[in-house]
């Protein structure tokens, strides 16, 4: 049977803005101004999710005492290099895209609406989305599949008929979880996560634009 999706429902942070990236390395430089390093298999363990990995336990007491301050510095400027980024590269024009095919279009993310409106309004797409689905909105986040499962029935689209887009393993598995078709375009700090060989991935990321994605959706 030929798959004809109805709605396509997108991850966040790492997939539209990677801010992922940018965050990692902000940690990483804090780590090793005290001597620590910053391993990013563990760092992976926390990307998409919430509570599976905690930064500051790596960090020396001094600085863990002093928590407030220095994440008030790290947020200050890490905040500020985000701003400076561009989407990723050829996403807008897969958003349009969705939008121009009449495609229901969605987000689905582990972080906070005010997080998501904040930089999708700075880049003009928050008005591309039919539905959104974050944290707020949930009791459990990705791997669980509420964030997708939501999505989609805000979009008013069954799961079965939806694509996701993703960049990590605990948001792929949540999508997977949730029924749909997952495509995975990873990002720097997640290509090396131990995805299944069986889910869909496009590591030149969306040069192949809309096309490009709903073909990896539909290779079984």
């Amino acid at each position: 049977m030929t798959f004809s999706p109805r709605a396509v429902i997108f991850d966040f942070d790492g997939t539209i803005l990677d801010t992922e990236s940018r965050e990692f390395l902000h940690w990483q430089q804090l780590y090793r101004e005290h001597g620590r390093e910053l391993a990013l298999s563990e760092w992976q363990r926390g990307i998409g999710t919430w509570g599976a990995f905690d930064p500051w336990a790596g960090l020396p007491e001094a600085v863990q005492a002093d928590r407030e301050a220095v994440h008030a510095r790290l947020r200050d400027t890490l905040h500020a290099d985000i701003a400076a980024q561009d989407v990723r590269p050829g996403v807008r024009a897969v958003l349009e895209d969705v939008k121009a095919r009449g495609l229901a279009l969605g987000l689905a993310t582990s972080s906070d609406r005010a997080w998501v409106t904040r930089w999708l309004s700075q880049h003009a797409l928050l008005d591309l989305f039919g539905a959104l689905a974050t944290r707020d909105d949930v009791r459990r986040v990705k791997p669980d599949p509420e964030l997708y499962v939501l999505a989609a029935e805000r979009l008013g689209v069954p799961a079965a008929e939806c694509v996701a887009v993703e960049d990590s393993f605990n948001g792929a598995t949540a999508a997977v979880a949730a029924g749909m078709r997952v495509v995975v375009v990873p990002n720097d700090v997640t290509r090396t996560q131990p995805f299944p060989p069986e889910w869909a991935r496009l590591d030149d990321g969306y040069v192949d634009g809309l096309d490009g994605l709903l073909r990896a959706a539909h290779a079984d």
